[in-house]
């Protein structure tokens, strides 16, 4: 398990409006993609630096197409780049303020201290 690569993935795909499109139209072929040309990449760095050895579980990638921020949470995820990125791709289909937010709480709310590690 690699809570770097999973918060990576939350953090690069909720800074890119296309990326964040992609993830709400087709997610599984969003991670895929994101897992194969973007997951190695260094940050900030030119193309020649690339690292080769992180790799997503398949729990995780699950997770990541399910959009399931609770497992998400349980795997170290940080809640709030999950959250950042979820109001990105469900906030439009709510009708009420905050409704996305209040259900993302009460997902949670059975989780108790001490929480998850979500140090990287």
């Amino acid at each position: 398990m690699s809570r770097y690569l999973l918060n990576k993935f939350l953090f690069t795909v909720d800074r890119d409006p296309a990326l964040v499109e992609r993830y709400r139209d087709d997610p599984a072929e969003l991670v895929a993609w994101w897992e194969s040309t973007m997951a190695n990449k260094l940050l900030n760095c030119h193309d020649g630096e690339d690292s080769t050895w992180l790799a997503l579980t398949d729990e995780e990638r699950d997770a990541l197409v399910a959009r399931d921020h609770v497992r998400l949470f349980e795997f170290g995820a940080h809640p709030f780049l999950t959250l950042t990125l979820l109001i990105a791709v469900f906030e439009r289909d709510n009708t009420e303020p905050l409704e996305y937010q209040k259900a993302y709480g009460a997902a949670l709310a059975h989780v108790t201290r001490p929480y998850p590690d979500i140090a990287t």
